[in-house]
C-alpha cells in the first residue's frame, strides 16, 4: 500500500528576506526559520508514525528537516535527499550546492542508526538547472510526476516530504490559494498538508495523482470548500504560470502538458 505523504514547505531562508536576498546562492535558514521549524517540531502530530523522511537537497530545505523531525530523527528516522523536490527556477536562491559541499555540511550528522542524510540519489548534476531540471514546466511536471511514481513505490507506510513553495504546486496538482502578485505560493513558511495517492479518471497509466487527506483539510479550514474541479485547476494554473512567467520565476513551456490536454 501507498504511504501516506505529510509535505512540508521548508522554513525561512535568507533569501525570503526580500529585495535582492534571491541573489543569495542556496541560501540557509535564518534565526527566525529555525524558530519556525522548533515550532513545526511542536505542532507536527505524527513523529511517531513517520517512517521516512524525504527532502529536496536545497540548504534550507535540508536544514528544515534536520529542525522540524528531531523526535523521529532520534529514534532512528533517515531523511533521504531526493534531487527531483528541488525548487522550480534557476535564480541564485533556487540553485542548489554540489555534492562535495552538502557531504561536508551534512554527511557528517549520525543518529541511533547512523548517518542521518542520505546523499545517495544525488549525481553530480544535480543542481545544473538545464534538462530534467530546467525551470520549465514540461521538465517541472515530468520531475514532479517522476518524484510522487518514486514515493509511491516507497514501503513506508507515512513520510515527510520536504520541498519548496513553487514545487509543491506541481507536485501536488493544485494550484488553488495563490491570490496577490507578491504571494508566488498559497504555501507558508512550515506549511505541512498530508496526501494519500489515488486513481483517478485518467490515472489508470500511473501518473501517482495525489488527493488531500479530509483530517488536512479540515486542520487548514477548508473541509467545507468545494474541491476544484480538473478544468478549474487548469484556470488557476494558467494564471499562476502567467505571474510566474512575469516574475521570472520559469519559463512556462507547453502549459497544458500538467493537464494532459
Amino acid at each position: 500500500m501507498a504511504p501516506i505523504l505529510h509535505c512540508v514547505r521548508h522554513a525561512q531562508g535568507e533569501h525570503n528576506k526580500g529585495g535582492d536576498a534571491y541573489l543569495i546562492h542556496d541560501p540557509r535558514l535564518t534565526e527566525a526559520g529555525i524558530a519556525e521549524c522548533k515550532a513545526l517540531e511542536s505542532r507536527f502530530p505524527y513523529q511517531s508514525s513517520i517512517e521516512l523522511i524525504v527532502s529536496s537537497p536545497l540548504r534550507r530545505a535540508v536544514q528544515t528537516a534536520l529542525c522540524s523531525f528531531q523526535p523521529a530523527i532520534n529514534r532512528g528516522v533517515k531523511i533521504v535527499v531526493l534531487p527531483e523536490l528541488q525548487e522550480t527556477s534557476d535564480v541564485a536562491c533556487d540553485t542548489g550546492s554540489e555534492v562535495s559541499k552538502l557531504e561536508e555540511e551534512f554527511g557528517g550528522i549520525v543518529g541511533p542508526q547512523g548517518k542521518v542524510v542520505d546523499l545517495s540519489l544525488l549525481d553530480e548534476n544535480w543542481h545544473v538547472k538545464r534538462g530534467r531540471f530546467a525551470p520549465s514546466s514540461n521538465a517541472i511536471i515530468a520531475r514532479a510526476r517522476d518524484a510522487r511514481k518514486w514515493l509511491k513505490a516507497r514501503p513506508e507506510k507515512e513520510v515527510a516530504v520536504v520541498s519548496h513553495g513553487g514545487f509543491l504546486h506541481y507536485f501536488t496538482q493544485d494550484w488553488t490559494g495563490i491570490g496577490e502578485e507578491e504571494h508566488a505560493s498559497a504555501w507558508e513558511n512550515c506549511d505541512f498538508r498530508s496526501y494519500e495517492f489515488t486513481v483517478t479518471d485518467g490515472d489508470s497509466d500511473g501518473d501517482a495523482t495525489l488527493v488531500e487527506t479530509h483530517a488536512s483539510r479540515a486542520a487548514r479550514g477548508v473541509a467545507d470548500q468545494r474541491i476544484p474541479t480538473k478544468e478549474e485547476q487548469h484556470a488557476y494554473y494558467l494564471r499562476t504560470m502567467e505571474m510566474w512567467e512575469r516574475r521570472g520565476f520559469q519559463n512556462p513551456l507547453k502549459l497544458n502538458e500538467v493537464f494532459g490536454t
